[in-house]
């Protein structure tokens, strides 16, 4: 886990502006089994592309959570996942203020999902390595949000 804070440029918001857009939005909490699982939704390309590179293979999975804030309650999450498996490297940016529950459900199931958004049918179940990772960004995203 790493965190960086957000550096002013010539216009304040600029930064933060582009980190919006770049932001991913097909973000969910789905129950699974009674449990509440953030899920990153994909396209359905993309999605197959990822399965189909590691069909089969023993496979781990590295999420880190790079927590991106600037101080005045504006909190972003970038979180790779690194495939050990299928040379597979994803970096999802996630705006934490728009996004609570996912990570609070992340720091809780210690799990997190990736599906097709075309055939949400199709899940790909990832137990994370290090579950108290997960609740230590928490707490350092919530104390972000709340301009700390």
């Amino acid at each position: 886990m790493t965190l960086l804070r957000l550096r002013p440029e010539k216009s304040p918001n600029s930064e933060l502006e582009q980190l919006e857009k770049k932001s991913h939005k097909d973000l969910s909490v789905e129950d699974f089994e009674g449990k509440q699982v953030p899920c990153i939704g994909f396209e359905g390309r993309k999605f197959d592309e990822i399965l189909n590179r590691i069909e089969g293979k023993p496979l781990s999975v590295d999420t880190n959570l790079n927590i991106l804030q600037d101080g005045l309650g504006h909190v972003f999450v970038e979180i790779n996942l690194t495939f050990s498996s299928g040379n597979i490297n994803e970096k999802i940016l996630v705006n934490a203020n728009e996004n609570l529950e996912f990570f609070q459900s992340l720091a809780q199931s210690t799990m997190i999902a990736i599906a097709s958004v075309n055939h949400p049918e199709k899940i790909f179940m990832i137990q994370l390595p290090k579950p108290e990772r997960a609740i230590e960004a928490l707490e350092i995203i919530e104390n972000g949000l709340s301009g700390r």
